[in-house]
């Protein structure tokens, strides 16, 4: 199946701003981030804190959605769904 990801900010200097990516029907959130993580080298060391473990303050919207507000990494990925990826952001 295919899904749509969307890189914020300081995320883009791992990948492209939007891109396509194909993966197995049934998919996980957290098999996506495989995915990506294999593809662009660096990029997990920004989102995890640990294997598996998001950093504070990332946000991964599903198709608008939070993640935490629903399954977490475990959140299963549909045909067509749009991922945005949101790193920590500071400012006042």
């Amino acid at each position: 199946m295919q899904v749509t990801v969307k890189a914020f900010a300081t995320f883009r200097r791992w990948m492209e701003p939007q891109a396509t990516v194909v993966i197995e029907d049934g998919a996980t959130v957290a098999d996506l981030l495989a995915v990506l993580t294999g593809r662009h080298p660096g990029f997990a060391g920004d989102i995890f804190s640990a294997p598996g473990v998001l950093k504070q303050y990332v946000n991964i919207l599903l198709n608008g959605r939070n993640v935490s507000f629903l399954q977490g990494l475990s959140t299963p990925l549909h045909e067509g769904d749009l991922v945005a990826l949101f790193p920590p952001a500071g400012g006042g």
